[in-house]
C-alpha cells in the first residue's frame, strides 16, 4: 500500500501555512512537503513539523524571483552563483528539519537562450550540488515539469532527465516522478514509471487536466496505485495537488480506502 505524503503548499490552504502541519496530521498523515519554506525561520517551520508529529520528504530549492517569473536557478548561467547560493540557503533548511530530499529546480529559459548552454550549466551546478549535499547525507532531486503550467520550463523531458542522471553518476541525484507532468508531456505513464522506477525516489500525484485529485480527473489512480505497488515502489507518494472548490478535507474521500484516516 502506498505510503502517502501531504503537499502542505497545495492542500490546507485554508489555514496559515504554519497551521497546515496540524491540520495535515489531524488527517492522518505521517509525513508532508511543501513547495518553498523561505519565508520562515527554519526553527519556526521545525518546530510546527515537531509539534505535529510529521516527518518532512521533500521541499524544492529557492527560485530566484519568482513574481519576475523565475521558476529556479539550476540551468540559468547568468545566476550561476546565486544558484550555489540558493543550495547553501536549502542545506540549512534540510537540516533544520531532517528532510532527507532536495528538489533543485531547473528554472525557465530566458528568451533567446542557447539550450545547450543552458544544459552544460545545469550539469555543472548539480554536479557540484550533488558532491556538497553528499556530505550532508542528503538526495538532490530533478522533477521535469508540463510547459503547460509553466510555460519554457528547463527540464519539461523525462527521457533528458535520465540522461542528466546517468551523466553526472552521482549516487545521490534522483528522479522525482510526479504522474500528473509524466501525463501532460508524455502520456503512457505506467510503462514510463515502469522504465523510470530504477532512478525514482519520490512519487507526486494529481489529476490532469486540472490539477486535482485521485477520482476527480482523467487518470484512473486506484489502478496507479496498484501498479506502483505491484513494481516494489516502496517510497513517498505526495499529494500535490489542488483540493478545488469542496475544500481540502472533502477532497479526501479517496485516501479513506488506504488507511488514512483522521485522528
Amino acid at each position: 500500500m502506498p505510503r502517502f505524503a501531504a503537499n502542505v503548499s497545495f492542500m490546507f490552504q485554508e489555514d496559515p501555512f504554519l497551521d497546515r502541519f496540524a491540520a495535515a496530521a489531524g488527517q492522518g498523515f505521517e509525513a508532508v512537503e511543501f513547495t518553498f519554506p523561505y519565508d520562515f525561520a527554519p526553527a519556526a517551520v521545525a518546530a510546527a513539523v515537531r509539534d505535529a508529529g510529521l516527518q518532512v520528504v521533500l521541499f524544492n530549492t529557492p527560485p530566484g524571483d519568482y513574481a519576475a517569473g523565475e521558476r529556479g536557478l539550476a540551468a540559468l548561467p547568468a545566476r550561476r552563483q546565486d544558484f550555489r547560493a540558493s543550495m547553501m540557503r536549502a542545506f540549512e533548511y534540510a537540516e533544520a528539519l531532517a528532510c532527507p530530499r532536495i528538489h533543485v529546480i531547473a528554472g525557465v529559459e530566458p528568451p533567446g537562450a542557447d539550450r545547450k548552454a543552458l544544459r552544460a550549466c545545469f550539469l555543472d551546478n548539480l554536479a557540484w550540488a550533488a558532491e556538497q549535499a553528499s556530505g550532508l547525507g542528503l538526495t538532490l532531486m530533478l522533477e521535469p515539469i508540463n510547459r503547460r503550467d509553466i510555460p519554457g520550463f528547463y527540464l519539461y523531458d523525462y527521457d533528458e532527465a535520465e540522461r542528466i542522471i546517468d551523466e553526472i553518476s552521482a549516487p545521490n541525484l534522483r528522479l522525482q516522478f510526479d504522474f500528473y507532468h509524466a501525463q501532460i508531456t508524455h502520456g503512457d505513464v505506467i510503462k514510463r514509471f515502469e522504465r523510470q522506477l530504477s532512478c525514482s525516489a519520490h512519487i507526486q500525484i494529481a489529476n490532469p487536466p486540472d490539477r486535482r485529485g485521485p477520482g476527480r480527473g482523467e487518470l484512473d489512480y486506484r489502478f496507479i496505485f496498484g501498479q506502483i505497488d505491484a513494481l516494489g515502489y516502496d517510497g513517498w507518494v505526495s499529494c500535490e495537488y489542488r483540493p478545488g472548490d469542496e475544500g481540502t478535507v472533502a477532497s479526501l474521500d479517496w485516501i479513506r480506502d488506504y488507511g488514512v484516516r483522521p485522528r
